[in-house]
């Protein structure tokens, strides 16, 4: 089985589903990439459209001498200046062709192949197996490089979200543990992204491990209170931080301004302030208590009244 005659198994969008049948990956933001090794030929690195881009990444070359003969699945992710997923800078790698730019590229822009499915083993095709034993072979080769890695993957899929949102990943993929790798887009994976976005109110900051841990939010009620929406941790960067503390200490008061919801470990360590600052957030879903699940904060509205945040 060579690569050219595989084409990759695509993910529908969906909700997050629940159960047991259930494995959860994070949705990584870069290019997918079949790499086939065998004695034979060596390292090719195919694109989702079928494309050889083995040239512009010769990190993987190595690949080799942890695993004489297999086909890979999975996602290739660069990195910019500060150690962040760049799909830009994948982008960039992906269409180098010349010996010099890839040369500097490969110096100046790490990348990484994040390996989550294995499709020939050892001279066997594995596609026609459940993907939990797939799943055991890959996790069994323990491929780990300099410039590829086999990631974790959850049996709880809110968990799972949690900590993608924490680490400004784009989500999740659920796979059906039973499923056989086909090639085409199936509803045995679920891609599951934040796609809602809600503008409220911040009421308070809680500290944690850093001056703002969380932000407390809420929606506006028509007595000036507000709703409260829940606890706000993932996206807020060191300079989102400074720019929170810096509007947010001058409203500093002793008075939660929500109207009710609020809990003992949400009110723990928490600085409540005034209910002016606007900011935007995604989320998943909300709770039936009216909380918003895997929340995390996109910006700051300065530009925006409170009064603007009522629905």
């Amino acid at each position: 089985m060579s690569v050219t005659r595989v084409t990759p198994m695509l993910a529908t969008t969906g909700d997050l589903p629940e159960g047991r049948e259930w494995a959860f990956e994070f949705k990584w933001d870069g290019i997918r990439a079949l790499v086939d090794v065998s004695t034979r030929h060596g390292v090719r690195v195919t694109s989702r459209t079928g494309r050889d881009i083995t040239v512009a990444f010769p990190e993987l070359t190595r690949l080799a001498e942890q695993v004489p003969d297999a086909l890979l699945d999975g996602e290739l992710v660069a990195f910019d200046q500060d150690g962040k997923i760049s799909f830009g800078k994948i982008i960039e790698r992906m269409h180098a062709t010349d010996p010099a730019q890839i040369a500097r590229l490969s110096r100046r822009t790490p990348i990484a192949y994040l390996i989550f499915d294995l499709l020939r083993f050892d001279g066997s095709d594995t596609r026609p197996l459940p993907y939990i034993d797939r799943r055991g072979l890959l996790e069994e080769l323990d491929l780990v490089g300099e410039a590829w890695q086999t990631p974790v993957n959850h049996a709880d899929g809110a968990v799972a979200m949690t900590v993608a949102l924490e680490n400004d990943l784009e989500g999740v993929v659920a796979k059906r543990r039973t499923a056989t790798y086909q090639s085409r887009r199936s509803h045995d994976w679920v891609k599951v992204k934040p796609e809602f976005h809600l503008e409220v109110v911040v009421g308070g900051w809680r500290r944690q491990v850093r001056e703002v841990g969380s932000i407390l939010v809420g929606e506006p009620t028509t007595d000036d209170r507000l709703r409260f929406r829940g606890r706000v941790a993932a996206g807020i960067s060191a300079t989102m931080e400074a720019q929170l503390l810096k509007l947010l200490r001058p409203l500093a008061t002793t008075t939660a301004p929500f109207d009710s919801g609020i809990t003992a470990d949400d009110a723990r360590g928490t600085t409540w302030v005034r209910p002016e600052l606007v900011v935007e957030v995604d989320y998943g879903s909300i709770t039936p208590d009216g909380r918003l699940r895997f929340s995390r904060l996109r910006r700051i509205r300065t530009d925006r009244a409170a009064i603007d945040a009522r629905r």
